[in-house]
Parts: C-alpha cells; structure tokens; sequence
C-alpha cells in the first residue's frame, strides 16, 4: 500500500527494530482498513483480498511496518478465501500467539516487529511445512523481486 508507506515514519524495509506505539499513534498513520485488521485484530471478508490470486515474484511485507514477512514462492492455492503461505521468511518475522476468540483454538500471527494481527496458522497445509498461514492481505504490502533487487543495488552504491 503505497499511501501506508507515504504516511508512515515507522515504515521500513531495512531496520528490523520492535515498534512499539500506542493505538493513538497507529490510527493516526494507518488507513482505516489495515488499522482495523492490524490493530483491532479484524479480518477481511474472504475473497476480498487484492492477493487472493496474485502470482507475481517478489515478497510480502508487513502494510504496517514493512517487516517482510514471506517470499512468493511459498504461497499457494488453498481455497480458503485468503492469501496462503506456508512459510514465513524467518522465525523472526512472525510471532504466533493461542488465540481462543469466537469459541475456537486457533494459533493468532502477529507481525514479529510491530505486532500487527495478520492472520492465523493452521496445520492443514502442504509439504514441506504441512502449514498454511491464512493471512489478511489488507495487512501486506508487495515488492516485486525487480524492484526489490534495484532498490538493494543503488542502496549499495
């Protein structure tokens, strides 16, 4: 979402400090729709998502704070109604915390940096994870790998 990335001074792809602000603070740099998912602990409507049936290459980030959170060949097809992954980038991208809302044991993702709710994973995935990461995609944000890959460079430079 480029307007979360416009409006917002904790927005990063580089510094993978914790962000640590007050509800306040969010609503105030975040659209409505991701602070409600991300900071309310909403969800989208199922189908809804713009990366529902995305295929480009590249990565996903966190809409929030731009902390990656999965590359795009571990995404797949899962007919659920959501954005699917079945591994994040690292074990520090994500923290997964008992979520026991609407009656349900289920297994809350949160942003690793910011804390942002992203979804909830679940062990019915497939090979080689068995995992599948149901995720809100009003909660990512997407670099292309080209993109990704010409901003590495002139940062380089």
């Amino acid at each position: 979402m480029d307007t979360t990335k416009k409006n917002n001074p904790v927005y990063s792809t580089t510094d993978n400090s914790k962000v640590t602000m007050s509800e306040d603070a969010w609503k105030k740099i975040l659209p409505p729709d991701v602070f409600s998912i991300a900071r309310m602990k909403g969800t989208e409507r199922a189908w809804s998502s713009k990366f529902e049936n995305f295929k480009e290459t590249g990565t996903y980030y966190c809409a929030a704070c731009g902390n990656p959170l999965f590359k795009s060949d571990t995404k797949f097809e899962s007919g659920c109604g959501w954005p699917s992954f079945y591994e994040p980038i690292s074990a520090e991208s994500m923290i997964n915390t008992p979520d026991h809302s609407h009656g349900m044991q289920r297994t809350e993702v949160q942003c690793g940096r910011c804390k942002a709710h992203l979804g909830h994973v679940f062990n019915d995935g497939p090979p080689p994870t068995r995992l599948r990461y149901c995720i809100n995609g009003v909660v990512l944000d997407f670099e292309k790998a080209k993109e990704a890959e010409n901003t590495f460079n002139s940062n380089e430079k």
